[in-house]
């Protein structure tokens, strides 16, 4: 299966998102904060990101631009998972690069078919 990042600066979502990817047959692994993501995506090349918004640093919205324009780590799918529900930090996401934006709590139906239309 996928070789998945989790940037997440919260234990307990990390947690949570870690067993259902390992769950649902995925290799995980994990970054605390924008930063900590964006190198290590560029260290690991997963397959696809799981972004958080609200961390420490370096956000979820800077580190998915960051990704996205970034040449190696361009073509990995970002995944923005957050609780920021409005429309306009949906349509923002989308503009930093993400291909898709859920919200928290996941719902692991929806989260695994997201994974599977991206390819991961």
């Amino acid at each position: 299966m996928a070789k998945i990042l989790i940037v997440d600066d919260s234990p307990t979502e990390t947690y949570k998102l870690s067993g259902v990817l390992e769950r649902n047959g995925h290799t995980v692994i994990t970054a605390v904060n924008g930063e900590d993501g964006v190198a290590t995506a560029k260290q690991e090349l997963p397959d696809l990101v799981l972004m958080d918004i609200v961390m420490p640093g370096l956000n979820g919205f800077q580190a998915t631009r960051q990704l996205s324009k970034a040449p190696e780590t361009a073509n990995i799918p970002v995944i923005i998972v957050t609780t920021k529900d409005q429309e306009t930090d949906r349509v923002w996401g989308m503009r930093q690069g993400a291909k898709a934006y859920l919200t928290k709590p996941i719902d692991e139906k929806e989260l695994m078919s997201t994974i599977s239309k991206l390819g991961g």
